[in-house]
């Protein structure tokens, strides 16, 4: 299999004339009502704002009558993706693109908070909001059952999840068997760096909460801003970067950035369930783990130190290190070849697969 990357000096061109209109062919739009239990039974308090999670799904089927060259003639199933913190399904639509050309259909759930999905921040404000991280997880995981399944239709279900969604997609792993069938975990947040040591900025974000400030925004938080900051984003692809930008800035439901007191001390709290030895241990899938040597947003070596738990429970873990950013996929084609290589090698069992730059 040859899949070609698109050309990063025609890269707005390419996603306005080919990569859009063919997503949109085979695009399906949905919403899930959110999971009401955690893994262990217990009820997820209700929140006010009852609307669904918000998804976004690309069917092969449809996909392959589009007859778009170099495309794969088989079907291999359906990866479902679970974005970042303050990111949205379209900025995926280059990665769901390539997951297209390989013969799987793409799942993309919008998490609380984000998107065009339920906000439960007040006063129209755009801070990031989440009351209790087990309910990040049961919803993944419902996610996972209910709508990657049916788009998997009897074949491999792969996970693909970046930063936050890597921390959920990992404490999913280790809480629901068998939701999916492989994952790969993208810059994983195992651990967030929060500008401080991480027990001191959950003991001020605890304090805050239990003060009524749980919606307020974490110190050194601040709304969104059109400018972008490469110094977070040091050796991305210009051209990718200024894609998601203009995303944003088009559409104020992308546009949510800040965390807030409850998110960090949820966050952070998730960091320690993902962590514990016993929790590792029930991890029963294949899992790759794809670390960027240039993460400003988590702690690689909480990534280490979760792997070696994994390992040292006999779980199956694959490990990949790259010179990138956080959001590896944001790299140049030099760098971004490689790491797509590698995750469709991992999906496919090993099966030779050429990248082309």
């Amino acid at each position: 299999m040859e899949i070609a990357l698109l050309n990063e000096a025609q890269y707005a061109e390419q996603m306005k004339q080919v990569v859009l209109p063919s997503l949109a062919a085979c695009m399906e739009k949905g919403g899930m009502r959110p999971a009401t239990r955690t893994y262990a039974g217990a009820a997820l308090r209700p929140l006010a704002n009852k609307e669904p999670l918000n998804y976004v799904c690309y069917d092969w089927h449809r996909f392959h009558e589009l007859g778009v060259p170099g495309a794969s003639q088989t079907f291999h199933g359906a990866v479902v993706l679970a974005h970042g913190f303050s990111e949205f399904a379209a900025k995926y639509d280059e990665m769901s693109w390539y997951f297209l050309l390989a013969g799987y259909s793409v799942c993309i759930m919008e998490q609380r908070g984000h998107g065009f999905s339920p906000h439960d921040n007040r006063n129209g404000d755009t801070t990031i909001w989440i009351d209790d991280w087990h309910r990040w997880v049961a919803d993944l995981a419902k996610f996972c059952r209910n709508v990657g399944r049916y788009y998997a239709q009897g074949e491999q279900l792969a996970l693909y999840a970046h930063s936050m969604g890597g921390g959920i997609a990992a404490a999913m792993l280790e809480r629901y068997a068998f939701q999916v069938d492989k994952a790969v975990l993208s810059s994983p947040m195992i651990a967030p760096r929060t500008g401080a040591p991480n027990w001191l900025a959950g003991a001020v974000c605890s304090l805050a909460c239990d003060l009524g400030r749980g919606f307020a925004k974490a110190p050194g938080q601040h709304e969104y801003s059109t400018e972008i900051d490469w110094e977070r984003n040091q050796g991305a692809s210009k051209a990718r970067v200024e894609w998601y930008q203009s995303l944003r800035a088009a559409e104020p439901h992308y546009q949510p950035s800040a965390a807030s007191n409850e998110w960090v001390r949820q966050a952070l709290q998730m960091s320690q369930g993902i962590l514990r030895p016993s929790m590792c241990a029930r991890i029963s899938v294949p899992v790759l783990l794809c670390q960027a040597t240039n993460d400003v947003w988590v702690h690689t070596n909480k990534q280490d130190e979760f792997r070696e738990r994994v390992l040292a429970a006999g779980g199956s873990m694959y490990f990949e290190r790259f010179n990138a950013c956080h959001a590896i996929f944001s790299m140049p084609n030099h760098v971004l070849a490689p790491y797509l290589k590698d995750i469709l090698r991992f999906l496919h069992s090993g099966e030779k697969i050429s990248v082309l730059e």
